[in-house]
């Protein structure tokens, strides 16, 4: 389903594309609302970070530059200039109305920072609304859109679709923007297109989620040579500092991966045991891979409340275009019985 930029969609979408799940949880909450590893980095990740605070009195360096590219390179089979840093996947949603798109398409429901850098600078949006479950099946894009964003897993629904429909949305003269910020939550990473150098691609990742880095903004983008220095043009000098250089550098080591990849097996394993326990409620489900759940409830608002009160918080979806307000989501962490519990207080 398509959905010009007018209307009641557009309105709510205006509202609600500055909303971010951390909004809801407050200081001492069970917090399901934000998608992040609970209890912080590694105990070896804070300590490589902690051994670069001397260095924190001279500008970030060429060589730490380097480094981090290097190793983002490495990672992912790709070229160091295929390869651009970012503080934070969101800042390359940020750059890319630099790109001058004329008519932006964003496949929905999906994150939200799309939506609300592109129309603050004034670029036409199209949101190409999927209908529950929320596959790519039947998805039509505007043949004019020369810039179109689609989110693998996608955030809120989780769902994961393959390559092959993601690539099928390539037109000449579009560039396609795949928002993989979940990606490494997947085991195996599954269906990204990270590896593969398209000139009409561009992957933006973060390492915030995986690392519980959201305080200090790290991620990267991959795409061709060309679009990356298109679309990274407009920044300052030393746009990343010394930690966020150093902290990307150790994230994509080959250690590093494989210990993302072990977690995210295991949150796998908790994500359908978790699954199983709302459709046991009742409650439907929606297909997905991500380390985060959606579903719908009676009445969500009701149930955001009960939660609150209990000191547990969920993310509200009524802000993402496409849902109706009957759905909420939350993360995949080890206290889901404590989630259901709560949740099961309401529904009985």
């Amino acid at each position: 389903m398509l959905c010009p930029p007018n209307g009641g969609t557009r309105d709510r979408a205006r509202a609600g594309a500055r909303y971010h799940g951390d909004q809801a949880a407050t200081p001492g909450m069970l917090d399901f609302a934000v998608n992040v590893r609970p209890g912080g980095p590694p105990v070896w990740l804070t300590d490589r970070l902690a051994s670069r605070l001397p260095d924190l009195g001279s500008y970030p360096s060429r060589a730490d530059q380097r480094r981090a590219v290097d190793a983002v390179a490495a990672r992912h089979g790709r070229s160091a200039d295929e390869v651009a840093l970012l503080a934070g996947g969101a800042e390359g949603f940020a750059l890319l109305a630099g790109l001058r798109p004329t008519s932006a398409a964003l496949v929905a429901p999906s994150f939200t920072e799309p939506e609300a850098v592109l129309a603050a600078a004034g670029i036409p949006i199209h949101h190409v609304v999927l209908p529950s479950p929320f596959t790519l099946a039947g998805a039509a894009v505007p043949d004019d859109a020369d810039l179109v964003v689609i989110g693998n897993p996608t955030n809120p629904t989780g769902v994961l679709h393959r390559r092959a429909d993601i690539l099928a949305l390539r037109r000449p003269g579009r560039l396609l923007v795949v928002d993989e910020a979940f990606a490494d939550g997947i085991p195996g990473e599954a269906e990204t297109l990270a590896g593969q150098s398209l000139p009409d691609v561009l992957i933006l990742r973060s390492l915030t989620k995986t690392w519980a880095l959201a305080g200090l903004r790290v991620g990267y983008a991959l795409g061709a040579p060309d679009v990356l220095n298109r679309l990274t043009a407009p920044r300052p000098h030393w746009p990343l500092g010394t930690l966020q250089l150093e902290a990307i550098a150790a994230a994509s080591s080959p250690e590093a991966v494989a210990e993302a990849n072990a977690g995210a097996r295991r949150l796998a394993e908790l994500r359908t045991s978790m699954a199983a326990e709302l459709e046991r409620l009742g409650l439907d489900v929606v297909a997905g891979d991500a380390p985060f759940v959606l579903f719908t409830v009676p009445d969500a608002e009701l149930m955001r409340k009960h939660l609150e009160s209990k000191g547990i918080a969920v993310r509200r979806c009524d802000t993402f275009v496409g849902l109706p307000d009957n759905y909420l989501r939350a993360a995949v962490r080890p206290e889901w019985p404590a989630l259901i519990d709560a949740m099961t207080e309401v529904l009985q």
